[in-house]
């Protein structure tokens, strides 16, 4: 093979450059020479032997029996008889060619046909056309060679192990219908493929991803779709027969991996297909690849080569797996929604999808797993529900099934009152009658016969009563009026001596009624309890009984029951709503109607007052007197929408845009909208001047804006018709000559009642319906927000919420804020939006001075068009002079959808626009650009990852960075880029436009991380100013100030320090979890500060260090040490500046030298850490100097080896310092078991006494710790017991302890430690001494001078600490292990009594400094204070109990 190129070469570069092919070659040998049959044997060889030497294998396979290589005819150097024959002669030659070659190289035959077949198949698939599927041209290629495969095959030629292994080192190019393709030719199987991938992860990945992709083509017309879905059922096929497989089945190699990797894949794509109809409808490739994955469903491709009990279990773990996907929904939100998840309203592919399963389940085996799901496991109700509607609807014989299912929770509810079972019976019920009596029976009948007679399930007992009736109150908050009524009107069945449950429950339930703004009392006469549908308004129910009390007295000639049990027990309703319905005037029919005679029934009946009769006949006169002369006498006009408020209101909109197109009715406009705005009122049911908007501001809930029904009606009216008006009106002038129908229409906007439900309507969508607005839409929309800004003097402001936690806003910027650039859609609405509403009002008005027009049109939204057009378009970036128009052209007609870009462009180059621009408040400033640049999601920008990256270069290096301030740059400071850049960094992460309730971050509490290239940017900025200072210094500080990032950490920090609230607390943690994620973010060098300029080079840490003990260190979670990863990055940072440095130990020892007495919580981290630290230091420091570790990193080292021999038995004296060596056997020992704890510590009793105080001083933290973390409670015992075996310890040896508990910053040998603990900590230290109190040695405490002191500085600290409700953090948690009642008083009242015992057994010396350690402090506990004083003041005789006792 290796000759092979140099004969191609030879033969490419010859004479001429022409090259002949064998046939031509062979003809001209003919033509020269005499044909002599004895040499054609002897001439055939010689060319096979030439072809078997010289022939490249991988092109060999790929031109044998391809169509354009015909003329090399292969197979006519073999004698050969058929076209079949040829094919077996030229796979018969490549054959023999593989054998030599394997027998030059040495190697089987099968291995390297493997090898050069999978190639072959790779080079096949290079180039492709599509994501999955090969191109006709391929095709034909891969059809050869899968022929020549299986000829190897069927001569035991080829290795199908190896071939595998060999296709899969190229999985990202391989296509899917490659891999299809050399299943269905029986080269080698699916199952083996996919068995033989080494990851089984990145393979799960690879099929997902392409089955996803697959699936979109399944819908979709082209030649290739028979294919696609064989393929599509053929992977099906085989994920449900791995996944699922039958017990009879025999395994092949590696059962376990291949069931888990199809497990995984099913279970992906259907989660996506949940996921994508979850999303909404919306036509994306996802929505159609959910769409074709939903076929895998379908039984002919199930049922196909599956086994039943396959399916049966793959459609069974289905239906679960949809049960309970993303159970976020609680039972009270079930009880609140579930009427919108009924099957007329579920999703048409949901519903598919559920008809599927179940069909393949059938209904019996479909209800026991719904059964068994909830029996079981947490639900998401919403498809637990909508799928139970799609059963009971589809299935008929499902009614049974339910209703014996309900009748067993019911029974074992009542049986041993379960909640569960009574929960899931009411929504299983209540679900299937959503569906109408056809499907199940009406609620209120299954109400009245489970609980209306003396056999209902709660006839048992009283205690069932209760339970029945605590369960229907705890419902009533969450359930809607209609259940209620139901209870009410069909209460259960009670025995007169339990009425008062009933009684209370109907009461809860009116009460609730009446705060929905339901009335018990006007429920209709023909109200259907049972409907699903929201509780009609008392007028039009009135109404309705009236029609139908009609319709039952023409039938029947009587008066319908129901109106005649009203007319007795519901007369405030037959009075006050049925009668003045049915007394409605009207003109009289000379022959009476059946209404008609209806009143006069009721009236003979004396069911009609006289006085309100008599008005009736009245009023029917008068109306008689003014009828017509055209008017039929008698004929009542059919309901139709034309007599109804919001009827009249659309008429007179429309009799508005009919004036938009007459330019001679623009004088009678006004008149025409003071029509509107009456007709408005009265649609509203409010008067228009009720002063409601005369408040200040409005509130609003823009994540999720809700409006009333009818609000929403007459508001989508209004909104429709402002833009149907502006259409119209554009299509004859421009904005600039049109009559003030505008401003008086916003007029109406505003000084309505309905202003608040217009925000709301614009907020949906703008806000989450921006996108798919059209082109009208989107025109009439941008107008009115001019025109809003226009009266923004006469507009209250607007608290959106989470959108301004800083205020309100004025309605301009609240607009503005809903205009949102996070993904390609958006941005390109928010393009269209700030293109029509700055043409719009730049056309309006035109006449006026640019500072005029501040008041119509947002300086954010100005700002917000700039970014957009700079970002999409690159040519605007560059300055080109701008276009002198008279005017700029806006018409409807002028922006089509198409030409939007083009409009855009327009407008950023057209010269008023420019000078606009001008305006000091339109700068786009460099802080202006971070803030929406952050807002972009990468993953769906309309840029891509190269043009995002320009993007940013051009927008910081080449525009803001040089730009002077004045218009928004930075004067060419990069200090100054780099430091509002962090600002905004920081500003964003915690503010709610990083919160899009999406994935979590790494940098982000809860939300996403916005636009992770602005980062990068960062980084870039940093390693710029590290190389701006020189080799010598960090960057972004000179060596006389700190650098710039601590000092905008510090100026942040103390800002939120001026304030102690619980909320200004918790945003400052926040904060410092920012900076500290930012700081690993950028380089190590950044925690070296500025080093020092003399040789060796040493770092300055003292900002970092300051950091550290005044922030992070309180952040701990720990107790005395730092997270690992900011202790990897300090050490990385100093690892950096050794090797700059000419003595890399003695900058590593001088460093953390200061490290031990500025901050020693660095140390006692690397201890913490070592593990994972010191093969990192060690490796770097042996690959760049070949020697061991400075002496300060081996004393670490040598710590923790103390701390280990100790544990193992071999105990060797503690290196110094000793409090290093304590922290390291402090870490070793929280990894020992409990009971081992005390043989390990016995071996102490030879070692320094510093080294017990200084362990117990980290066993105390570690004891607080465990109780701030909340961690199990044999957590807390371990912690008390090691603290415990240390006082032991520390008791044999006679040493005082005391001393712990005095610490301050001004002791020489112990005030280090207070930088190694949080403050907290600290500060708690008087809850540790007192949760000791049972191990104190009571010989000890007599003899100790300074116990007594220390006893009573600690109970008045515990006192101070309950006063400031500190103890609130520990005590919960202590009392677990503690014993504690759960009170904080507990604990201090066990201290007083300690205290009150201990004083009488003191001598009186010890009180001598008593009335010192009490000065500023009696208040806390006068009692005590009197105690201790009089023991001070006392004989000797002195004494507060006859026989004492400490313990």
């Amino acid at each position: 093979m290796s000759g092979s190129p140099a004969w191609a070469a030879a033969a490419r570069h010859g004479p001429l450059g022409l090259r002949k092919s064998w046939t031509e070659l062979l003809a001209g040998r003919v033509k020269k020479q005499k044909y002599n049959p004895e040499r054609e044997q002897k001439l055939k060889d010689s060319a096979l032997q030439l072809l078997r030497y010289h022939q490249n294998m991988n092109d060999l396979l790929l031109e044998v029996e391809d169509p354009q290589c015909k003329k090399l005819c292969l197979s006519k150097l073999i004698d050969c008889d058929s076209a079949s024959a040829a094919s077996d002669h030229s796979s018969s030659f490549i054959c023999s060619a593989f054998r030599d070659q394997a027998s030059r190289l040495g190697i089987p035959v099968g291995l390297l046909s493997a090898r050069v077949f999978a190639c072959s198949v790779r080079q096949v698939c290079v180039e492709p056309s599509h994501p999955v599927l090969l191109s006709s041209e391929q095709r034909k290629k891969l059809s050869s060679l899968l022929e020549i495969a299986r000829y190897l095959l069927a001569h035991n030629m080829f290795s199908r192990l190896t071939f595998c292994q060999e296709l899969w080192k190229a999985q990202n190019s391989l296509l899917l219908e490659a891999v299809w393709s050399l299943h269905v030719h029986r080269v080698v199987s699916l199952q083996e493929l996919l068995q033989s991938h080494p990851d089984m992860q990145a393979m799960t990945t690879w099929l997902f991803r392409n089955l996803c992709t697959l699936c979109e083509q399944i819908e979709m017309p082209s030649p290739s779709s028979d294919a696609t879905k064989a393929m599509l059922s053929g992977f099906v096929q085989l994920l449900v027969s791995s996944a699922f497989p039958q017990s009879s089945e025999p395994r092949l190699g590696e059962p376990e991996k291949m069931t888990r990797v199809a497990t995984d894949v099913l279970q992906r794509m259907l989660t996506f297909v949940l996921d994508t109809l979850d999303a909404g409808p919306q036509v994306t490739s996802a929505y159609q690849a959910a769409r074709g994955w939903l076929s895998a469903y379908s039984g002919h491709v199930c049922c196909g080569m599956i086994g039943v009990d396959s399916h049966k279990r793959f459609f069974s773990h289905t239906l679960t797996q949809i049960l309970t996907h993303k159970p976020v929904l609680k039972v009270s939100d079930a009880i609140q929604m579930q009427k919108e998840w009924s099957f007329a309203k579920t999703c048409q592919e949901l519903a598919t999808l559920y008809c599927r399963v179940l069909v393949m389940l059938g209904p019996g085996e479909s209800v026991g797993r719904l059964q068994e799901v909830l029996e079981t496991q947490e639900v998401n109700w919403q498809y637990v529900l909508s799928c139970l509607s799609t059963l009971v609807v589809c299935f008929p014989e499902a009614q049974q099934l339910f209703k014996d299912w309900v009748a067993s929770l019911m029974a074992h509810a009542f049986e041993s009152y379960h909640l569960d079972s009574m929960v899931t019976a009411f929504l299983v019920v209540r679900q299937a009658t959503l569906e109408g009596p056809f499907v199940f029976p009406s609620y209120a009948d299954w109400f009245k016969e489970s609980f209306g007679s003396s056999l209902g399930y709660h006839s048992c007992s009283k205690k069932a009563l209760v339970f029945l009736f605590k369960f229907l109150s705890d419902l009533v908050p969450w359930e809607p009026p209609r259940y209620m009524q139901v209870h009410i009107f069909h209460p259960p069945l009670v025995p007169s001596k339990y009425h008062s449950l009933l009684t209370d429950y109907i009461s809860l339930a009116k009460t609730r009624l009446v705060d929905l703004k339901v009335s018990v009392e006007n429920l209709g006469l023909y109200e259907d309890l049972s409907s699903s549908g929201d509780v009609a308004e008392p007028q039009r129910q009135a109404m309705q009984d009236v029609e139908k009390a009609i319709v039952v007295f023409e039938q029947t000639g009587k008066i319908p029951m129901p109106v005649l049990e009203a007319s007795i027990f519901r007369r405030s309703y037959y009075l006050s709503r049925f009668l003045p319905a049915l007394l409605t005037p009207r003109v009289l029919p000379e022959v009476p109607d059946s209404r008609a005679a209806f009143v006069e029934t009721l009236k003979r009946a004396d069911k009609i007052p006289s006085s309100l009769y008599d008005a009736y006949c009245q009023a029917c006169a008068t109306a008689e007197e003014k009828q017509p002369e055209d008017a039929t006498p008698g004929k009542r006009p059919e309901p139709d929408q034309a007599e109804q408020p919001l009827g009249l209101l659309t008429a007179a909109l429309e009799e508005l845009r009919a004036l938009m197109t007459d330019p001679t009715q623009y004088d009678v406009m006004s008149a025409q909208v003071a029509v509107i705005s009456e007709r408005l009122s009265a649609a509203l049911g409010h008067n228009s001047d009720d002063g409601s908007l005369r408040r200040s501001k409005i509130q609003l809930n823009v994540l999720n804006p809700t409006l009333e029904r009818q609000d929403q009606a007459v508001v989508d009216l209004l909104l429709t018709a402002f833009c149907q008006n502006l259409m119209a009106a554009s299509s004859f002038v421009p904005p600039e000559r049109q009559s003030p129908w505008a401003v008086l229409f916003v007029r109406i906007l505003c000084g309505h009642v309905i202003f608040p439900a217009v925000l709301s309507r614009l907020c949906q969508l703008l806000y989450h319906q921006g996108p798919s607005l059209g082109a009208p839409h989107v025109l009439g929309l941008a107008a009115l927000a001019v025109h809003l800004g226009e009266s923004r003097s006469m507009l209250p402001e607007v608290d959106p919420g989470v959108l301004a936690p800083a205020g309100s806003l004025c309605v301009p910027e609240f607009l503005n804020i809903l205009l949102t650039c996070r993904t390609r859609e958006s941005l390109l609405f928010c393009m269209k939006f700030c293109t029509a509403a700055i043409s719009y009002c730049l056309c309006k008005f035109s006449a006026q001075p640019h500072a005029a027009l501040q008041n119509c049109l947002s300086p954010g939204l100005i700002k917000r068009f700039q970014f957009i057009v700079l970002r999409v378009f690159s040519e605007a970036r560059t300055p080109c002079p701008p276009e002198h128009t008279a005017s700029l052209s806006w018409r409807p007609s002028d922006l089509p959808p198409a030409d939007w870009q083009s409009a855009s462009l327009s407008l950023w180059r057209w010269s008023s626009f420019q000078e606009l621009l001008k305006e000091k408040e339109f700068y786009l400033t460099y802080r202006d650009w971070v803030q929406l640049e952050l807002e972009i999601q990468p993953e769906v920008d309309i840029l891509s990852d190269t043009e995002r990256h320009d993007f940013h270069q051009w927008a910081i290096y080449e525009h803001f960075l040089p730009a002077p301030s004045a218009l928004g740059g930075c004067d060419g400071d990069l200090e100054a880029a780099f430091t509002v850049l962090v600002s905004e960094l920081m500003d964003f992460y915690q503010s709610s436009r990083s919160y899009n309730h999406s994935p979590d971050s790494d940098l982000v509490l809860g939300g996403r991380t916005g636009n992770e290239d602005i980062l990068s940017r960062l980084q870039e900025m940093a390693v710029d100013l590290e190389l701006d200072q020189g080799p010598s210094a960090s960057y972004g500080c000179s060596a006389s100030q700190s650098h710039i990032l601590f000092r905008l950490f510090r100026r942040r920090l103390h800002a939120l320090a001026k304030e102690h609230s619980t909320a200004t607390s918790l945003r400052r943690q926040r904060e410092l979890l920012i900076c500290k994620r930012l700081l690993l973010r950028l380089p190590p060098s950044v925690l070296m500060g500025s080093p020092q300029t003399r040789q060796p080079v040493s770092p300055n840490c003292e900002e970092f260090f300051s950091l550290v003990n005044s922030e992070l260190r309180n952040s701990c979670c720990h107790g005395s040490v730092l997270t690992h990863d900011i202790t990897m990055h300090f050490f990385r940072g100093l690892l950096n500046v050794c090797f700059r440095s000419e003595d890399p130990a003695l900058v590593a020892n001088s460093t953390l030298t200061e490290c031990q007495s500025k901050c020693p919580i660095i140390l006692t981290s690397a201890l913490l850490w070592w593990s994972s630290l010191e093969p990192v230091l060690c490796n770097r420091w042996k690959k760049c100097y070949q020697g061991t570790l400075p002496r300060e990193l081996q004393r670490l080292q040598e710590a923790r080896e103390f701390a280990s021999s100790l544990l193992s038995g071999s105990a060797s004296p503690a290196p110094s310092p000793a409090w290093i060596s304590a922290a390291a056997l402090h870490f070793a020992t929280r990894e020992v078991r409990t009971e081992n704890v005390r043989v390990h510590l016995k071996r102490l009793d030879c070692e320094r006494k510093e080294l017990l105080i200084f362990l117990l001083f980290f066993s105390l933290m570690s004891l607080l710790s465990s109780y701030l973390t909340h961690q199990d409670t044999a957590e807390y015992l371990k912690a008390m017991d090691i603290c415990a075996e240390v006082l032991v310890c520390l008791g044999r040896r006679k040493v005082s302890w005391l001393v712990l508990f005095q610490l301050t910053e001004t002791d020489a040998e112990l005030g280090h430690l207070l930088r190694l603990a949080p403050d907290q900590h600290t500060r708690l230290l008087p809850f540790a001494f007192y949760s000791l109190l049972s191990y104190f040695s009571e010989d000890a405490i007599i003899k100790e001078e300074a116990f007594l002191h220390v006893a009573v500085d600690m109970y008045l600290k515990l006192m101070q600490l309950f006063v400031d409700g500190e103890t609130r953090t520990v005590l919960p948690q202590a009392s677990k292990c503690l014993k504690l009642q759960g009170s904080p008083v507990q604990l201090i009242t066990e201290a007083r009594t300690f205290l009150l015992q201990l004083i009488p057994q003191c001598p009186k010396q010890r009180f001598s400094n008593m009335r010192e350690l009490l000065a500023g402090r009696e208040d806390c506990d006068p009692e005590m204070s009197t105690v201790l004083l009089q023991k001070w003041q006392a004989g000797p005789s002195f004494d507060l109990y006859q026989e004492p006792h400490l313990f």
